[in-house]
């Protein structure tokens, strides 16, 4: 199977089910989606903790969303990844609008895939950095 007949497999088979319940739930949308690179926003307003900032969770969520399917787009349609490893450093408050998470890929191998993500605000300003580690599983 060619590289473009993988991307488009994995794509409908995402289609076919949908966002995951967190992903509609948080507001993600994916826009752009490569092995290689992956572009995702968010809004800021309904994923915030008490004080009105975005939760530092959401912006784990949101890096999580966009890693795994990635790996998921490198792996191919008929394999399954999973998380084994995911850190995050945030760097600035976001408040209001929406934020936008960059993931691209550090390594794509055959077992283990590897993302940093950049998430920014709407005025660019990096707001968290985050890498997540995907292990893809044996086909079964």
């Amino acid at each position: 199977m060619s590289t473009s007949e993988n991307f488009l497999e994995v794509m409908k088979k995402m289609q076919e089910r949908g966002l995951s319940a967190l992903d509609a739930k948080m507001g993600i949308q994916i826009i752009e989606a490569t092995p290689q690179r992956l572009v995702g926003t968010m809004p800021v307003e309904g994923n915030t903790q008490p004080f009105g900032l975005l939760h530092g969770g959401a912006n784990v969520v949101l890096a999580e969303s966009l890693g795994s399917v990635g790996a998921h787009l490198h792996a191919g349609p008929d394999r399954r990844v999973v998380g084994v490893d995911i850190n995050a450093t945030h760097h600035k408050a976001a408040t209001s609008g929406i934020v936008t998470g960059v993931a691209t890929a550090i390594t794509l191998g055959k077992t283990l895939c590897s993302y940093e993500v950049v998430i920014s605000n709407e005025a660019g300003e990096r707001t968290c950095t985050a890498r997540i580690t995907c292990l893809i599983l044996a086909q079964r």
